[in-house]
């Protein structure tokens, strides 16, 4: 699921469509009013995010409800975080090497 995930926010038209989600549910329609894309063009992205578990939708009578599924985030910045704390172990032998430097 992971990689499904990584695949899905590599697009920046579909993290910008998760960010909106992330404000409530939307229509499909209006996902199309907030990007210069077709429909069909929302509607493909919108296939891939569901794919990978980011976005469910629902019909509300007429309307297509998105909403966004956190839980695959959740997940990527889980693996993300063993990556951080390696980096961020990296910065701190960094700062202090600097810090020593400034001192001579």
């Amino acid at each position: 699921m992971l990689d499904a995930t990584f695949s899905a926010l590599s697009d920046p038209t579909r993290r910008g469509i998760l960010e909106f989600l992330a404000d409530g549910d939307l229509s499909v329609g209006e996902l199309v009013d907030e990007f210069s894309i077709s429909q069909s063009a929302v509607s493909r992205h919108l296939q891939v995010l569901e794919h990978a578990g980011l976005v469910t939708r629902r019909r509300d009578g007429q309307r297509r409800l998105c909403s966004l599924n956190g839980e695959p985030l959740r997940e990527a910045d889980e693996w993300i975080a063993r990556y951080r704390a390696f980096w961020e172990a990296r910065l701190d032998r960094l700062d202090k090497v600097l810090r020593a430097e400034r001192r001579k």
